[in-house]
């Protein structure tokens, strides 16, 4: 579903992704691991269109994505959930979903879309005429999380959906995903909470100093590997 290949960017003249490559196989679930400012949102950002890259190519689904701008690769079938959510504060939370339907680039579906999300987070049904700005940490994910699914992706990328979050509002966002897996959607995972992630992914990747140091298959993953990467 997505290659990397020998992916590198810069901010300004400061190098930060050297030669990344990564593979996110259709319908799986791969998670990237690594402490911060290695880069891990610098990858995401690349792949989606956010950061210009000097050099590499990314593909999704067969094409490649060079000179695409972001909402190209949206309408692609790439849907992004950023670090810190990103949702509209003064929007309510209706008016957040409506605005993730614009973006829809692929046909299909049946049924009201609305519901397909408020089936895996039926609390947003509640909250449709809150403004998006009063919400809790873990209500804003969940509607960063369903305003890109309104927009039917074959790919997500997520960035630390566990960050801040509540041990119960963490258990909803896992079931999505795996419920999101279900349908066939690939998810490329930042994520720090190891494990969360191992319970989701079946693949993982590990970047240090902006490049990809380690990879396998995540039942594989040692304890060794562990402390000498991602632990603080």
């Amino acid at each position: 579903m997505l290659e990397v290949r020998g992916l590198n960017a810069f901010y300004g003249e400061s190098q930060v992704l050297w030669d990344v490559s990564l593979d996110v196989p259709a319908g799986s679930v791969v998670c990237l691991m690594g402490r911060n400012g290695v880069g891990k949102t610098t990858l995401l950002k690349s792949i989606m269109g956010l950061l210009p890259t000097r050099s590499g190519r990314v593909t999704f689904d067969g094409t490649d994505l060079g000179g695409r701008r972001p909402e190209e690769r949206a309408s692609c079938g790439i849907g992004y959930v950023p670090q810190g959510r990103e949702i509209f504060p003064n929007l309510t939370v209706q008016e957040n979903l409506r605005m993730g339907m614009l973006g829809r680039g692929r046909p299909g579906g049946n049924g009201d879309p609305l519901e397909r999300v408020f089936e895996l987070f039926p609390k947003l049904k509640v909250l449709l005429g809150r403004k998006g700005g009063v919400l809790s940490g873990g209500e804003q994910q969940q509607l960063a999380i369903a305003r890109v699914l309104l927009a039917r992706p074959k790919l997500l990328l997520m960035d630390e959906p566990t960050e801040g979050i509540q041990p119960s509002v963490i258990d909803q966002i896992e079931e999505a995903i795996e419920r999101i897996k279900a349908q066939g959607i690939s998810v490329l995972l930042v994520e720090q909470y190891l494990e969360f992630a191992w319970r989701l992914a079946s693949a993982y990747a590990i970047m240090r100093k902006g490049t990809i140091v380690s990879r396998g298959a995540t039942k594989d993953l040692r304890e060794d590997m562990v402390r000498q990467h991602l632990t603080v």
